[in-house]
């Protein structure tokens, strides 16, 4: 954990897979069985998965007869029906339940009905604001998504902390303009990163005053 920011901000927006929930399990588990069955390098194929929609990594890998948009779905499908092990990153729980409900929203690259199932096996309330696969034209690392965010919440995206964990989500951050938080928590090594770290969200909370949040330790 690096020193936390010491600005203040007008909203927090949170990816989620990684960075208020853990799934890479859950994910892993059903990307593995589809690369098998297209006769992929499991080992090589399955770091390429996080942090973009599950359509685009297919597309990218321009298989030939093979629909990105059907496989997509199936394996999103799958995804539904194993999250028996999804649970929260240590503290988000308590730490976004804490947050002003027009102050935050949660911004990922999985599909809206995917995203419901995660949050509610991790033990997180729907947000006020959901911005999903199905939301923003173009997906991370597009800045796309936290631009539609920002918007909807009213704010500008200078003036928003994004949590993320994958180098493509801190991309898309980066690109609309928000300051970034990176999440550790599901890090197996170290990262090298020009942005403030937290491995989780023990021991920090963030103070509201005059429509404005910093974060804080406790």
């Amino acid at each position: 954990m690096t020193d936390l920011p010491t600005r203040s901000y007008a909203a927090f927006l949170f990816d989620m897979d990684g960075t208020i929930l853990t799934s890479i399990a859950s994910a892993e588990r059903s990307w593995t069985a589809w690369a098998i069955t297209h006769g992929l390098d499991v080992a090589a194929f399955l770091p390429t998965i996080h942090g973009v929609q599950s359509v685009e990594t297919i597309r990218r890998l321009n298989l030939p007869g093979v629909d990105p948009v059907a496989e997509a779905a199936a394996i999103t499908a799958a995804e539904m029906l194993d999250v028996a092990d999804v649970t929260p990153i240590p503290g988000a729980d308590v730490f976004l339940a804490a947050l002003p409900a027009a102050r935050w929203a949660i911004v990922t690259s999985a599909p809206r009905e995917l995203a419901k199932v995660r949050l509610a096996a991790a033990g997180i309330p729907l947000p006020p604001l959901l911005i999903s696969a199905e939301d923003a034209a173009n997906g991370k690392p597009a800045p796309d998504c936290f631009l539609l965010a920002a918007e909807r919440l009213g704010v500008a995206p200078a003036d928003c902390l994004v949590f993320e964990d994958a180098p493509a989500g801190i991309a898309a951050a980066e690109a609309a303009g928000c300051a970034v938080m990176v999440v550790t928590a599901t890090h197996g090594h170290a990262i090298e990163t020009k942005h403030s770290t937290i491995d989780g969200y023990v021991g920090i909370a963030a103070t509201a005053a005059a429509d404005r949040l910093t974060l804080c330790r406790m």
